[in-house]
């Protein structure tokens, strides 16, 4: 059964990859609508499409990234908005900065969790409704991380944009920050190789074998470059083998160890506007 694809539908995908209206019809109609599908022909065609990521939700909206008194723990908020002229506002962006506050003092875990906290006689949950029907847009917490660790470091990037979580094996400010940067701006997938699911390998995988036989290759030629791509996506992608954005000489892993041997990153988080 064919499955009608709609104008919606390939803006969409136009949107999320940054191909052509043609080329994102032919995708959705070749993989029956399925976007995931239609993402990964564009790119067995050898389109560099843009990356979906899942830290990019909200247009416009107020991101926060801080932690408790102690470094132990950290979270990164984002309350969304319609408009800049609202994310713009520094009173919507200290009312963001009074549920983070509230986030941290009653130690959440969740979105859900933070709806239900009580802020001077009020549910989080109700003080939204309010500042929506006093500005007339719709806003909600549409992201809520956590990260506990020996020592966790925040980072929030470009006017609330974009907030990050680090969490390292042990006290370290400077490396804390200078990660949490490192990961705002080359935006990593994963700390290390280990933390990246096999599916999205073999799929990577799959995707380089396409692209070097549509480049005319023979199979046999294509299995041995396509491991070569694979290692340069794991390269790419994930935090302690990309190089350091202070020093290209080195990696972020040589970097955490140039100031303590032991020091390691356990996990991160990172939310972004886009």
């Amino acid at each position: 059964m064919s499955v009608t694809i709609t104008a919606a539908d390939i803006n969409k995908l136009r949107q999320t990859t940054g191909a052509g209206m043609l080329d994102c019809r032919k995708a959705l109609t070749e993989s029956n609508g399925d976007f995931e599908a239609a993402i990964d022909w564009l790119r067995k065609q050898g389109q560099k499409v843009a990356a979906k990521r899942s830290d990019r939700e909200a247009k416009e909206g107020v991101i926060i990234a801080q932690t408790t008194a102690d470094n132990k723990s950290g979270i990164v908020l984002c309350v969304s908005a319609e408009t800049d002229f609202v994310s713009n506002n520094a009173e919507f962006v200290a009312f963001v900065k009074s549920i983070a506050d509230a986030a941290i003092a009653n130690n959440v875990n969740s979105a859900e969790e933070l709806n239900e906290v009580v802020i001077n006689g009020a549910k989080v949950t109700d003080m939204i409704n309010d500042k929506l029907a006093a500005i007339g847009e719709k806003i909600g917490i549409t992201r809520f991380e956590r990260v506990n660790a020996e020592y966790v470091a925040s980072y929030i990037h470009g006017a609330n944009r974009m907030g990050v979580l680090v969490g390292l094996t042990k006290a370290a400010a400077e490396a804390g920050k200078d990660v949490a940067m490192q990961i705002a701006a080359m935006n990593p997938l994963a700390v290390d190789e280990s933390s990246i699911a096999p599916e999205t390998i073999a799929r990577e995988r799959e995707i380089a074998i396409e692209q070097i036989k549509a480049e005319g290759k023979p199979a046999e030629m294509a299995e041995k470059i396509a491991i070569g791509k694979v290692n340069k996506f794991l390269k790419d992608n994930t935090l302690v083998h990309q190089p350091f954005v202070k020093d290209n000489g080195k990696s972020v892993a040589d970097y955490l160890k140039s100031v303590d041997a032991d020091l390691k990153v356990t996990e991160f988080r990172r939310v972004a506007l886009g």
